[in-house]
């Protein structure tokens, strides 16, 4: 062969444009017309552990592990879909089983392709055998795989058995596997994926060394869809990496996806705008959402509606319009406990949600979270999702411009007022909430009317106690309730217009929604009644029963009663009743008793 066959040094180009830099993969090269089109998540799966998105700590673990030389016979990946652990179970594979020219042991560092990398890539090694657990679920299925653990590899270090869903297997299954589990054959690695990790055995789990994949952040995310554009020649808003990079929820193989179908929104050599994105999501837009999320907060009902409406217009879903309201209530409430800087949006948004942080009490965030919550289970539930939604936002509207339980008593304190104010548009009646676990559930006047009763109202300044209370509503002889009242009410605290009190075990859920009503018919007045988890004294029958059982235990340790006992041998006490006391004497007109002393 002539010398001019070989290039010269000077004649090589600078640099290998195929080969991988710090930035990731090096571009593929671009496919032959006619060829198959392979999705961005195939073509950009990671090669290197380096290139592992956001599971920095996964691979910090397995970079010890194999420097030191302490190697799990078997490990176990979880984490949600798409966070890479069929692709890390691979690479664990490459670096189980890696040999070059210059290195022959264990590594996770790939700084050249090795005898076995590309055969384990592309699925076809001998002494790597991959199962689907979905797929084979059965004993006989698992006795087979391991029937050849016991053989020597082939050609690698090591014999891996990747398997995964690992969850979906049938007790059988695991049984079997447990065996060579316990005693594993020096030659033999297994590697198990799964996104149920619950579902695995312990006998299984305590045999494994566990990683947990974590969610990738949004910031993260997007900078891997940018390095895709780049090296795609796609132009996409960074607004709308930002939409993809949220709606992926964590999910890299996700957000690959869905970049995938968005460059395809626009022509080539164009920008993909955040609007076709938004679009092709089904989102609503996060500005007007963070602007019905203030009308929400300033108690604007009928605006709100009609935002809603113009966002259901233009073919937003009411369930993501309500988890949208969710992220900004979570997303005020960050601010005001952290700062804007905590909320990965753009500028003017986080300001905005910021502001909200700052004008809302804590609690009101807090009471506006659980009622989104459960607005979001409604809306997916009901059969008419926009008129749900509808529901949903006059009832949070009303609830965000109600004052909390410290600013109510504080207000009853004070002689205030204490429904919502101007901007709610409020109105009398009574709607109460109870709970117990240590929660506090409060009842306040507002949004329903009750009928006011035709008798005189009774003024609430003279209902100062507890017995008060069991009298009047004694007066109005609603006996379900008295009984109610007397049974299940442990009182804490009891003032006009205010009651604190304890559940009992087994206390109906519209105790104090009845209370509240009942006393606002009576009195006239708002009433605030809050049920705490603890801390009530006894209830009116617990305090009866109790006074019953002393009576009982005095009555039965009296001399006399013991003589009377043991006279008559089998006699019992069947009851126990006080005797009727003579009323005392009326006392002398103030004046008659002046004259007698003159």
């Amino acid at each position: 062969m002539a010398d001019e066959d070989f290039p010269l040094e000077d004649d090589l180009p600078e640099r290998d444009p195929n080969t991988g830099d710090m930035f990731g993969d090096a571009p593929p090269p671009p496919a032959e017309p006619g060829a198959a089109y392979t999705v961005i998540a195939r073509k950009y799966r990671p090669r290197t552990f380096e290139h592992l998105y956001g599971q920095e700590a996964m691979v910090r673990t397995l970079r010890n592990a194999f420097a030191t030389g302490r190697i799990a016979h078997a490990f176990m990946l979880t984490g949600v879909r798409g966070v890479g652990k069929t692709t890390t179970a691979r690479l664990l594979a490459r670096a189980l089983n890696y040999q070059t020219e210059a290195v022959d042991e264990p590594t996770i560092d790939f700084k050249d392709e090795g005898r076995h990398c590309r055969s384990i890539i592309e699925g076809r090694h001998m002494d790597v055998l991959e199962l689907d657990a979905a797929s084979r679920t059965g004993v006989a299925d698992m006795r087979e795989l391991l029937e050849g653990v016991r053989y020597a590899p082939v050609e690698a270090r090591y014999k891996v058995y990747i398997i995964d869903e690992v969850h979906m297997l049938s007790t059988g299954a695991f049984n079997a596997l447990l065996k060579t589990l316990e005693e594993p054959p020096p030659h033999a690695k297994f590697i198990f994926a799964t996104t149920e990790i619950r579902k695995v055995p312990v006998t299984i789990l305590s045999r494994t060394q566990r990683f947990d994949l974590r969610r990738v952040e949004p910031d993260m995310l997007v900078k891997n869809l940018e390095m895709i554009c780049a090296n795609e020649g796609a132009r996409v808003d960074a607004e709308g990496l930002m939409l993809i990079a949220r709606a992926a929820e964590g999910s890299v193989r996700d957000a690959q996806s869905m970049l995938d179908q968005a460059i395809v929104q626009a022509e080539a050599g164009q920008t993909v705008a955040a609007a076709s994105i938004r679009d092709m999501l089904g989102l609503a837009d996060r500005a007007q959402t963070i602007g019905l999320f203030e009308q929400l907060m300033r108690g604007e009902a009928g605006p709100a509606i009609e935002t809603f409406r113009t966002l259901y217009g233009y073919g937003a879903n009411p369930d993501q319009v309500m988890l949208d309201l969710l992220d900004h209530c979570h997303g005020a409430s960050v601010a005001k406990a952290v700062g804007p800087h905590a909320l990965v949006l753009p500028k003017e948004q986080a300001a905005r949600l910021a502001a909200i942080g700052a004008s809302i009490s804590a609690g009101t965030l807090s009471r506006i979270w659980q009622l989104l919550l459960k607005a979001y289970d409604e809306v997916r539930r009901a059969p008419d999702a926009a008129a749900a939604t509808d529901m949903a936002l006059v009832r949070l509207a009303y609830a965000a411009d109600l004052p909390g339980p410290e600013e109510a008593l504080k207000r009853l304190q004070a002689g205030d007022p204490v429904g919502p104010g101007p901007s709610g548009g409020g109105g009398g009646g009574g709607v109460a909430a109870s709970g117990g676990g240590g929660a506090s559930a409060v009842a306040r006047s507002f949004a329903q009317p009750q009928p006011q009763s035709s008798s005189e109202p009774v003024a609430s300044a003279s209902l100062r106690s507890f017995e008060d209370i069991l009298a009047l509503i004694d007066k109005k002889r609603d006996i379900t309730l008295k009984l109610d009242v007397e049974r299940y009410v442990r009182p804490i605290s009891v003032r006009p217009g205010a009651i604190e009190y304890e559940p009992a075990p087994g206390a109906p859920n519209n105790l104090a929604q009845r209370l509240v009503g009942r006393l606002k018919e009576w009195t006239g007045e708002r009433w605030l009644i809050a049920a705490q988890g603890g801390g009530g004294a006894e209830s009116a029958w617990e305090r009866q029963k109790r006074e019953q059982r002393e009576a009982r235990v005095r009555i039965e340790q009296d001399p006399f009663v013991v003589a009377v006992m043991q006279a008559f041998p089998g006699a019992e006490i069947v009851g126990i009743r006080k005797p009727p006391q003579p009323e005392p004497p009326a006392a002398a007109p103030e004046d008659e008793a002046d004259s007698d002393e003159d």
